[in-house]
């Protein structure tokens, strides 16, 4: 039912899919959808990806997630106005906008401190496979930055409220853009890495005021690299990556 995704913008692709199989009766209302990491691995993405397919399917009506019991097909009548900081902000706003970098300074280094405080072993598990994922793919634009992405919402995850996961979630577009210029800054996903594993070493050891520190140090290495002009080539976003399945 699921195929592997073959695109840059690979929630676009997820939402097709499933609409697809809403359309043709294999997903009926009432029928859930497999598990998040459960899917992502299915078709070949991030985790991100996948959270940001079902954000689009929830603004559709088309699905419904329940705390705890997770994401149901819904009957296609309920139309909920969900307002996403990501259109707002978007709005007479260029790329590369220094709000998005401000917004992070304010919320990203409690985010980093809660998650010191309340990580699981589950929420470690999945830092550390986006650390891993982005420490072999420094030449392969798409896969580090999906893996980026997937480690700051590890951190979210850890806070463990879900008001701060709504709020990432809504921004993961503009999250998205940003990184793709940081990448292109001669050596920003070298710098990225020394900083990630800095706030990964400070949740480990379950200290908040390390780890708010050391997000605060990463956000001003993003504003930096984020002002500087790309010395590598952009990733192309016409062509398909690489099929690939995230450990």
């Amino acid at each position: 039912m699921y195929k592997v995704v073959h695109t840059s913008r690979l929630y676009e692709q997820i939402v097709q899919q499933i609409e697809e199989s809403v359309l043709n009766g294999k997903l009926k209302p009432g029928d859930q959808l497999p598990a998040e990491r459960d899917l992502a691995q299915r078709l070949g993405v991030s985790r991100t990806a996948v959270r940001e397919a079902v954000k689009t399917l929830r603004e559709k009506g088309l699905v419904e997630a329940y705390s705890g019991r997770g994401t149901f097909i819904t009957n296609g009548t309920s139309q909920a106005v969900r307002q996403s900081l990501d259109l707002m902000v978007k709005v007479g706003q260029h790329e590369g906008s220094p709000h998005l970098v401000e917004l992070r300074l304010i919320l990203e280094p409690g985010i980093a401190a809660l998650a010191a405080a309340r990580v699981t072993e589950e929420d470690l598990v999945n830092m550390r496979e986006a650390v891993a994922v982005m420490d072999r793919s420094q030449d392969d634009p798409q896969t580090y930055i999906e893996a980026d992405l997937d480690f700051h919402l590890a951190l979210a995850e850890a806070a463990s409220n879900p008001l701060i996961l709504s709020l990432i979630d809504s921004i993961v577009g503009l999250l998205r853009e940003q990184r793709i210029k940081i990448f292109n800054a001669a050596g920003g996903p070298q710098r990225g890495q020394i900083h990630h594993k800095r706030i990964l070493a400070a949740v480990e050891r379950h200290d908040p005021e390390m780890a708010s520190q050391a997000m605060r140090a990463h956000l001003e290495q993003v504003r930096e690299d984020s002002q500087s002009p790309a010395k590598r080539k952009p990733p192309d976003k016409h062509r398909p990556p690489r099929s690939r399945v995230i450990p």
